[in-house]
Parts: C-alpha cells; sequence; structure tokens
C-alpha cells in the first residue's frame, strides 16, 4: 500500500484530508505535526488523540523550535523584519521549516506524496509546493482543499456525518500559532473595516485588563540577536516564549496586518506576536547605537528585502544565503543592552548601552558642548554641505523666470 504524508495541525482542515485522502486515494495516510513553537505539550497530546480518532494508526511528532529560531527567526530579527512594517512575518518562516520536516519524514516512510491543507486563495499553498518541489521533486503533492474549493462550514458537516465533532470556533476563523507569533484569519479579517472579537486573542490581554504598573525588562543581545533576559542567559526559544509572555501580559503584540498576498490580491489577518515585535524594536534602537549611517540604510533596504522573501516562500533561492552572508556581517557589532518598558499595550525603548556605542562624547555632544571641531569648521562644511542645492535651486528659478 502506497503512503501519503500529512502535515497534520489537528485543526479542521487536516482533519477533513485524514479521511478525504484515504477514501478518496485508498492509501495510507502518516500524519505529521511539526511543532514550530505553538503547541503546548497537552496540545500535542490532543493532537496525537485526534489522529487516532481519525483512524490514523502512524502519526509522528517533529521538535522543529530550534530549527526554526537559528535558521529562520534570527535572521528575521537581525533583518528587523516586518512585513509592511507591521507584521512580523511569524508564519512564513514556520512553513517552510514544517516542509522540509514533512519531507524528511516522507523519506522516511516511503511514502509517494505529500499533502497540505491550504486553500486556493492564501500563501500557505505557494510556501509549501515550493518549498517540497524544491527538496523532493519526486513526490506528488496533494492539496484537496485547494482543489475541492469547500467552504469550512462544508467541510465540518461533511466530517460530523461521518462521527467527527469539530470545534465551532476552528470553523469560523483559522490560527496559526508559532514560536514567532500567531495568526488568526476568518470573519472579520476578510473585511477591512471590521475587528476581530475580544475571544480570538489567547496571547495577548486586552488593555482593559493590564497591569496598572509597568514593568521595564533588559534585553541582551550578541551579535544581532538577544542572549539573555533580565540578566538570565537563554536560549532563543526559551527567550522568546518567557518573553512572549511577559509583553502578552501587558497587552503588547497585537496588530492587524493588509497587504498584498504571494498571489497578488489583497490579504488581511489579525495577530499577536509580542516577543517579536519588543525583539525587533529593541534590535533597531541598538542598531541605532552602533552601526554606520550606510550600515543603516543597507541593513534596512536588504532586510527588508529579505523578509519579504521568506515571507512569499522563496528562502530556497541563493540571494537569501547572500542576504544572510550580509545580515551577519551588518550585526557583528550589535550588542549590548537595550531597557524596554512594557505599560498598556505599548513597549517603549527607554536606554540603550553597548562597547560598540558611536555615540562618543569625548567627540561630540548634540548641541552646544561639541568639541571636536570649531565653529569655524562647522561654518565651512555649512557652506559646502549645501552649495549644490543652492546651485540648483538657483538654476531652476533662473528657468522659470526665463520660461515667463
Amino acid at each position: 500500500m502506497a503512503k501519503i504524508a500529512l502535515a497534520f495541525s489537528g485543526g479542521l482542515d487536516t482533519s477533513f484530508l485524514a479521511i478525504w485522502l484515504r477514501e478518496q486515494t485508498g492509501d495510507e495516510v502518516v500524519t505529521v505535526t511539526v511543532d514550530t513553537g505553538g503547541f503546548t505539550p497537552a496540545e500535542l497530546d490532543g493532537i496525537a488523540a485526534r489522529a487516532r480518532e481519525l483512524g490514523i494508526t502512524d502519526h509522528r511528532v517533529v521538535d522543529g523550535r530550534h530549527d526554526v529560531y537559528d535558521r529562520f527567526v534570527s535572521y528575521l530579527i537581525k533583518g528587523n523584519c516586518l512585513r509592511g512594517g507591521t507584521y512580523p512575518v511569524s508564519v512564513g518562516a514556520e512553513r517552510t521549516a514544517q516542509a522540509e520536516a514533512v519531507v524528511r519524514v516522507a523519506r522516511e516512510i516511503g511514502a509517494t506524496a505529500i499533502a497540505h491543507g491550504s486553500t486556493r486563495a492564501g500563501n500557505d499553498q505557494i510556501r509549501f509546493d515550493v518549498a517540497i518541489r524544491a527538496l523532493a521533486p519526486e513526490l506528488t503533492i496533494h492539496a484537496p482543499i485547494r482543489d475541492l474549493g469547500w467552504s469550512r462550514d462544508q467541510e465540518s458537516d461533511w466530517l460530523r456525518e461521518r462521527g467527527i465533532q469539530i470545534d465551532p470556533k476552528t470553523v469560523d476563523y483559522s490560527i496559526n500559532a508559532g514560536l514567532f507569533g500567531t495568526t488568526i484569519g476568518g470573519k472579520e479579517t476578510h473585511d477591512p473595516w471590521r475587528v476581530p472579537p475580544e475571544s480570538v486573542y489567547t496571547q495577548t490581554a486586552a488593555r482593559a485588563d493590564t497591569p496598572a504598573e509597568a514593568q521595564e525588562v533588559i534585553l541582551t543581545f550578541a551579535h544581532g540577536l538577544p542572549v539573555a533576559l533580565d540578566g538570565t542567559a537563554l536560549d532563543g526559544v526559551a527567550l522568546v516564549k518567557d518573553l512572549n509572555k511577559i509583553a502578552g501580559r501587558h497587552g503588547v503584540g497585537r496588530g492587524m496586518h493588509l497587504g498584498d498576498t504571494i498571489l497578488g490580491v489583497k490579504g488581511r489577518l489579525a495577530f499577536e506576536a509580542p516577543a517579536p515585535l519588543v525583539l525587533i524594536q529593541a534590535h533597531r534602537e541598538l542598531e541605532k547605537l552602533v552601526q554606520t549611517r550606510w550600515q543603516a540604510f543597507w541593513r534596512e533596504t536588504l532586510g527588508t528585502f529579505y523578509g519579504n522573501l521568506m515571507h512569499e516562500g522563496l528562502y530556497f533561492d541563493p540571494v537569501m544565503r547572500d542576504l544572510e552572508a550580509f545580515l551577519d556581517s551588518v550585526n557583528e557589532r550589535v550588542s549590548g543592552d537595550v531597557r524596554v518598558r512594557l505599560h498598556q499595550s505599548l513597549a517603549t525603548v527607554t536606554g540603550v548601552r553597548s562597547p560598540h556605542s558611536l555615540m562618543d562624547k569625548d567627540v561630540a555632544v548634540y548641541g552646544e558642548g561639541a568639541t571636536g571641531w570649531s565653529g569655524e569648521q562647522a561654518e565651512g562644511f555649512a557652506r559646502l554641505y549645501g552649495l549644490a542645492a543652492a546651485l540648483g535651486h538657483r538654476s531652476a528659478t533662473r528657468a522659470k523666470e526665463g520660461a515667463k
């Protein structure tokens, strides 16, 4: 009997596929859950129980948390990657890691195909397909949700006829939780004027429920990556997890992202990403202290480009390795401490220090205390600096007057 490796979250779509694929193909379906930081141990147990309920006899769990952080999230932090200046590319990084893990399992079990539960309208179908074809072009890709075009209500009804009950909340919303944030899609997110209800958020407190007192945390960075929280050394996965809890308790990290999908249409989602947004804000402020103007310019330019390609499923394009080499280099001296104040849904950087600081009080202090040059030298610089602009303005003025 042939085997199909199914990327499995235990939600509506993948539960539907576990039975549908078996009925339609006659193949054995092996479910593969890749933990990229979005599941508790109890939730993983629940997913395994759901697989058994669906008649799955071979269910695999892959711990992908450190892989996601080391190979993907680390560069999203180094690049300050925010899609549309807002969204921290939470899902794009994880989907590539999940596809890689499912491919590994598919080869281990001798599967001839891989299946995923992506729809025809979203970005995930592209991310999965591109990664699978890059890594295992010999494997067939099944994406019945995309092909059938059924509504979530239709899928739920189909499962109910077979004795499988689905949580109504998963019918209304598609929720993807991972190490670097949670995305929420469905109902209100399809209308750019509407706002999802409070009940869809699980990681961040509503502003009215946040503590009255602010809390300050100190993040320590080494070579562009966070290595300690309030003086306690932590690996990346543990630090993100702890910071998520702290910042989320203060209501930090909620957002709405509206932008262009890979397919070229507009898409909108809600997200919760307490730790990612705090880390990127802190990292950016530390950069300002230690990078030159042109280092900062090219980090912003190429970091944005890197984040866009990651979001759009192009991780395996060789240019990504080139960009990672740049991000490693430009972050070499991004080391130091950043103090962040968390209060009622806001995260504010209140202090930054580094042994590589470019703010040298012995050379220049902004204002009247500059000692690195004389007033005469400053006047000469101002004269030369504005010369080209002055000549251009005069030329343009004469041209206008001559045209009258």
